[in-house]
């Protein structure tokens, strides 16, 4: 089943037109940021180092780059050799003009290049300034370099996520810096709303790691209360049962969450095990949890000696919630994803057309929208600076000199 199709519209704007973002950073997190601004409309210039550009450029499938596609849609693209001479100051240029800065360099790194965020409020008091990194700013590990992965396995979340028994288990995919770049997103617009009441910019200290760790919710009160670390459960979970993925006799897969004492009554009713409900082992949720393995052997048992399609069926006739495994081959053929519009069809001139997430969440009266695709690398250093009041020989000798490049045509 094909993706709808939708063109980019240059024209279209936003709720956040008229805001300038200078997107600095590198990689995810950062990108994830700035995503949100673009993707609402904001103008977003993506400030490259040379020669390569951004390392997400490098980050590539069948050849293809398809994560610089999907997170650097909607931003225009300035190629510069952040090293050379004078970058500094064209740097210092771009801020003239510009609500936001967003840079995701190891703590000290803006300090060493003559852009102290202090500094840089001193000459444009009403910029905010967004500093992504890993561990934060300050702090014991405040120098260190930090990247998603040792994120995720110091928050605590490797030590609580993979199979009971088994070993930690990383995420498969960038999830602190995609739940970073939320937060960052939320940072910037928390910051322009304080700004309109003060006139002020001011600084946002934003680390991978406090993100990746409030997503565990209470761990360490629940630590204090008892003591001891919780184990791993798999699919299983600490505070609720029965809570699994089961196979079905087909060889697929359904998630079934019955985190409600309700809903927990109906799937052992279902099961034709009601009578455990009058078992102080499994009478509360409270129980169920403490005898986990018994609950998951009565309801998966059930669940194996059927199809996934009658499985999933009989649970929608009870009430009961549950949903099915699915793919990224299941997902392109699934009609909810087609029909509110989840993923859209895009042109792209090395695949002819790709699929990419649309703008979310949607907004009634002032949606998202997809104004043009990711950039080359140094399309828009032009254009980009000639905004800033350089002439065309001003642009030329910077050309010139290295310390800019733009895309060849």
């Amino acid at each position: 089943m094909d993706w709808t199709k939708q063109d980019f519209d240059p024209g279209a704007t936003g709720p956040l037109s008229g805001l300038r973002v200078v997107d600095l950073s590198r990689l995810v997190a950062g990108n994830m940021t700035s995503l949100q601004l673009a993707d609402a409309g904001a103008d977003v210039i993506k400030v490259e180092p040379l020669p390569e550009g951004d390392p997400l450029r490098a980050w590539r499938n069948a050849g293809v780059s398809t994560f610089w596609k999907g997170y650097c849609r909607n931003k225009r693209s300035l190629a510069l050799d952040f090293r050379a001479e004078g970058a500094a100051g064209l740097l210092q240029r771009l801020l003239g003009d510009a609500d936001v800065l967003i840079e995701n360099f190891r703590a000290g790194t803006m300090e060493k290049m003559g852009l102290d965020p202090a500094r840089l409020l001193e000459a444009h008091p009403r910029l905010i300034v967004l500093r992504v990194s890993g561990f934060g700013q300050t702090g014991p590990y405040g120098q260190r370099p930090g990247f998603g992965t040792l994120v995720e396995a110091m928050s605590g979340f490797a030590a609580r996520n993979g199979e009971e028994g088994g070993d930690p288990l990383l995420p498969p995919l960038a999830l602190a810096d995609m739940i970073s770049g939320l937060y960052g997103a939320f940072g910037i617009m928390t910051a322009l709303r304080a700004r309109e009441a003060t006139g002020r910019g001011q600084v946002i200290d934003l680390s991978l790691l406090e993100p990746m760790a409030s997503v565990l919710g209470p761990e360490p009160a629940d630590f204090k209360l008892t003591g001891k670390v919780k184990p791993r459960v798999g699919n299983g979970s600490n505070t609720s049962s029965p809570r699994n993925v089961y196979p079905t006799r087909d060889g697929e897969f359904v998630a079934l969450s019955a985190s409600m004492q309700r809903m927990a009554e109906r799937v052992l009713k279902l099961i034709g095990r009601e009578d455990m409900l009058s078992d102080p082992r499994f009478s509360t949720n409270a129980a169920r949890v403490k005898h986990r393995d018994e609950v998951d052997r009565a309801v998966g048992g059930w669940i194996l000696g059927r199809d996934r399609a009658d499985v999933l069926a009989q649970f929608e006739k009870a009430g009961i919630t549950a949903a099915p495994i699915l793919d990224a081959a299941d997902i392109s053929e699934d009609p909810h994803f087609h029909e509110r519009g989840i993923f859209v069809e895009v042109p792209d001139d090395e695949m002819g057309s790709m699929p990419m997430h649309a703008p979310i969440p949607r907004l009634s009266e002032t949606p998202g929208t997809l104004r043009f695709a990711a950039p080359r690398l140094g399309q828009h250093t032009r254009a980009v600076l000639a905004e800033t009041g350089m002439t065309d020989d001003d642009i030329a000798s910077a050309l010139a000199a290295g310390l800019v490049a733009e895309a060849s045509t």
